[in-house]
């Protein structure tokens, strides 16, 4: 059976996540490069991360159900500053001790560079420790 790839993750939390909702929509899937990007996180950029792969044949119904999940995350984050639902979890370099940390890293060699993880509105720009949640009716 032929697999593709239809996602790539950076972690395994939210890959494992992903991975059971698509099987309990009876998609065969699995997950790729999961064991060196956990034992070996520094290299999860340089292999292309996690990658759910899946049944070429199911390719089409598992874009739907990615889609579906996709606005699902979407409608749940507001960003706090303009009320927009164009917000993202990112990775930034701007804080100062992150660039120090990248200097020790250049000159030692063996330190990760670990950025900090913020959420960042694409709409109004900001970034924030954490999004509104929506008001349940």
């Amino acid at each position: 059976m032929h697999f593709v790839a239809v996602q790539s993750f950076s972690n395994y939390i939210d890959a494992h996540i992903i991975l059971g909702r698509l099987k309990n929509e009876g998609i065969e899937c699995w997950l790729k490069n999961e064991a060196t990007t956990t034992i070996i996180p520094v290299w999860t950029t340089a292999i292309g991360g996690i990658e759910l792969m899946v049944s070429h044949e199911q390719v089409q119904r598992a874009g739907l159900v990615l889609e579906r999940i996709a606005e699902e995350k979407k409608s749940s984050r507001i960003c706090p500053v303009c009320f927009s639902h164009q917000v993202e979890y990112i990775n930034t370099l701007r804080k100062p001790v992150n660039w120090l940390s990248a200097l020790v890293t250049f000159f030692l060699g063996d330190l990760a560079l670990m950025p900090e993880q913020r959420y960042h509105c694409f709409h109004c720009g900001a970034e924030f420790e954490k999004p509104l949640e929506p008001a349940n009716n």
